[in-house]
């Protein structure tokens, strides 16, 4: 396993100890959004190294984007639970990648790349950015986080519709 799959893997063992660094201390103390902010770096971290160096495998073309999502979904549910967001957006959010996940399927099962859009990276900076937000204990980070929240559900919805119809081939039912 190389570096940047180390990395990756370093992000998968954050998110259990994220969660149960939440439950423990709750907002108090920000640790749980400190260690979320930490595995949300390694993101960056593991990219750079398998870009620059040449470090780029079938494993971690498989494992980032799911730990990713594992990751980001595990903030916004314990977030639902603590009653910071409403569940009927994270409905939303979750909804949105298993939609887009199961269509790159697909559209890789053809032999298509669906490269990351424009609305798809201000998705993910825009949900990355709320969840620390609201994961620290501030009551002016919340206010600004639940703007920032809400304007990523819209981000989600956008970036979801970009990627079906710019890539609508993909549902062309000839070729399934």
């Amino acid at each position: 396993m190389n570096i940047a799959n180390k990395v990756t893997m370093v992000r998968l063992f954050l998110i259990p100890v994220f969660v149960l660094v939440y439950y423990y201390y709750g907002a108090s103390y920000n640790v749980a959004a400190i260690i979320f902010i930490i595995a949300s770096l390694t993101d960056a971290i593991d990219g750079h190294l398998a870009r620059s160096r040449n470090l780029i495998t079938n494993f971690g073309k498989f494992v980032d984007p799911l730990v990713d999502k594992v990751l980001t979904l595990a903030a916004f549910i314990v977030l639902v639970e603590s009653k910071i967001i409403p569940a009927w957006a994270v409905i939303i959010i979750v909804a949105r990648e298993l939609i887009i996940t199961g269509f790159r399927t697909l559209a890789a099962d053809m032999g298509i790349t669906i490269a990351a859009s424009v609305w798809g990276k201000a998705k993910t900076i825009s949900q990355m950015v709320s969840l620390v937000l609201l994961l620290l204990e501030s009551e002016f980070t919340h206010m600004i986080g639940i703007y920032v929240f809400y304007l990523a559900v819209i981000l989600t919805i956008i970036s979801g519709l970009d990627y079906i119809i710019k890539n609508k081939k993909v549902l062309d039912l000839e070729n399934i």
